[in-house]
């Protein structure tokens, strides 16, 4: 591809538009995600609560970039990002907080939201490759790696 912008128009096999439409759904999925680690930052607690409180934040903190970061290649490949609650709510696989959680249920609640979206980013990334969009699919390689690097390391935190 050498230094070309790829321009997405939808193609006869429709692997275009179906690029676009699962990079807005892990748009959607993100801006969920951000609610959702919001939610458990501020209702946090117990013995680990200064660690988490910090940790959580920092997870929403890169949750925000990555959403921004799709959207904008959106943008750039001439497509149109999600950008509304109720697109989000139409879109997401994430499952949003109650509100209730207790810490460890949050935990495992992240690492699965985390493994959602790590195993999802493989089918974009492989569309990716088909149209010869390495930006994209690079981009989701590295937030990929980034989702299993932290779910590693709640994993390590909850000693499983």
């Amino acid at each position: 591809m050498s230094g070309n912008l790829v321009q997405y128009k939808k193609g006869e096999d429709g692997s275009a538009d179906k690029l676009v439409e699962l990079v807005n759904k892990e748009i959607a999925n993100f801006n969920v995600l951000y609610t959702k680690l919001h939610n458990y930052h501020w209702n946090v607690n117990g013995p680990h609560f200064f660690s988490l409180h910090v940790k959580l934040e920092e997870l929403y903190n890169e949750v925000t970039l990555n959403m921004d970061e799709l959207a904008e290649r959106l943008l750039a490949l001439g497509a149109k990002p999600v950008a509304t609650i109720k697109e989000y709510m139409e879109l997401t696989t994430i499952k949003e907080a109650t509100g209730s959680e207790k810490t460890e249920t949050m935990v495992k609640n992240i690492i699965s939201d985390f493994e959602t979206l790590s195993d999802e980013f493989a089918e974009i990334i492989s569309i990716a490759e088909e149209n010869s969009d390495e930006v994209t699919g690079d981009m989701l390689v590295g937030m990929k790696k980034s989702l299993n690097k932290h779910t590693w390391m709640l994993r390590a935190y909850l000693g499983k």
